[in-house]
């Protein structure tokens, strides 16, 4: 597991810490807002298109080629510009980045899934979950030291060199794990497939947590500048952020495989604490932008690995990296969506008007997932060979763990 970990730390470290020090070295690259924005959009575009695409590829192939193939691929990408050094350069590093991120991101996913029994899911996604949320910590940070030490050429070369080690690591650890038989499915399977609440109520929790997640990273920095802190304490917000999120996510993927807890409950109650950080991050000064950052951290930690491991023990195994690939374009919409509400609604009126919707958006889901008690987790068989259901209102998700729905094709 520790090389599929490493792996989830590659991308988050790559996305936060590049992203955070575009910036930062004129002679570089960026001297624009405009190619700054461009190149941030670039990065999370090719992540939109190509998740779901390779999620497929995995469930073909296996999830370990594509998984070798994408850390490769992004040390190669890496290594580009740390060897052309030109803004020119950048843009193709920058793509091949995330094309080669979302190819071993879903794999990862689906290996996680593949190599724990369904018991132990919980605490598999959040020992996940928590590395790569080690990543998004550490990277805006240890960028800027090696922005500083050495410019961006010398943040690519330590990309290409983790991404190469992470390859090689995985190559020697991780098991060959060979794709199931699979069904034949059309177009129209898979758009039932994914219209299912199995499919929608989990995914669009994450794709909730990711947009509270990212404008709590934007946003209550400027917050804080607004109030008139200072920028040790308007810098604090983002670490608090992201340290209560990797706290969290390990002990909430255990209450999981201990029943103390279930998936659709704790679905409910992480958006209504990411909404209520939201909704603190409307009052004033440091207290009102501490306890934001703390309620979101918390809130996403917990919906991450609850919402990962529902997906991965209600899916038919062979169709795993299918739907890791389509959870992950919700997450990325998610992460695309919160800060454009926010802002549009902050450009209309306030900041705080901003969180204000977004927090209303998130309490009224978390609002839903209780009046959705019909809502299916999963199926599996019984002894006499007929679906058996599982509600995500129960006190955990374990009838498709053996599988996923006997119907599903």
């Amino acid at each position: 597991m520790w090389p599929l970990y490493a792996a989830g730390f590659t991308t988050a470290f790559g996305a936060h810490g590049i992203a955070a020090n575009l910036g930062g070295d004129t002679e570089d690259a960026v001297t624009s807002l405009l190619v700054l924005g461009g190149l941030l959009a670039l990065y999370d575009g090719a992540e939109v298109l190509l998740k779901p695409v390779f999620g497929t590829l995995a469930d073909r192939i296996g999830a370990r080629p594509v998984l070798l193939g994408g850390l490769i691929a992004f040390a190669v990408a890496s290594a580009l510009y740390a060897v052309a050094d030109s803004t020119r350069w950048l843009w193709a590093a920058r793509l091949g980045q995330r094309a080669s991120a979302s190819a071993f991101s879903p794999a990862a996913s689906a290996l996680v899934a593949r190599l724990n029994p369904a018991a132990e899911q919980g605490r598999a996604f959040g020992s996940y979950g928590f590395h790569k949320s080690v990543g998004y910590t550490l990277g805006p940070l240890l960028g800027g030291v090696l922005v500083w030490a050495g410019g961006l050429r010398l943040l690519f070369v330590v990309l290409a060199g983790l991404g190469a080690l992470v390859a090689v690591w995985a190559l020697v650890a991780v098991p060959v794990v060979p794709p199931l038989p699979r069904s034949r499915q059309t177009v129209v399977d898979l758009v039932r497939r994914l219209a299912d609440p199995v499919f929608l109520v989990p995914t669009a929790a994450l794709a909730g947590a990711t947009a509270a997640l990212s404008v709590g990273v934007g946003f209550l920095p400027v917050s804080g500048t607004a109030a008139g802190l200072g920028p040790v304490a308007t810098g604090a917000a983002v670490p608090v952020l992201a340290a209560c999120a990797a706290v969290v996510q390990p002990r909430a993927g255990r209450a999981l495989d201990e029943g103390r807890i279930g998936p659709r409950g704790g679905l409910g109650i992480g958006l209504a604490l990411a909404g209520a950080g939201l909704a603190c991050a409307t009052l004033p000064g440091l207290t009102g932008v501490l306890l934001a950052a703390a309620l979101i951290g918390v809130g996403t930690g917990l919906i991450t690995p609850l919402g990962f491991a529902a997906l991965a023990s209600s899916t038919p195994r062979e169709r795993l990296g299918q739907t890791m690939g389509a959870a992950e374009l919700g997450r990325e919409l998610g992460d695309a969506g919160g800060p454009l509400l926010v802002a549009g609604v902050a450009a209309a009126a306030t900041l705080s008007y901003g969180y204000g919707v977004l927090a209303v958006v998130l309490v009224c889901g978390a609002v839903g997932w209780r009046v959705g008690d019909e809502a299916v987790a999963g199926c599996g068989e019984t002894a006499s060979g007929r679906p058996e259901v599982v509600r995500l209102g129960g006190r955990g998700v374990r009838g498709g763990a053996r599988g996923g729905c006997a119907r599903s094709s």
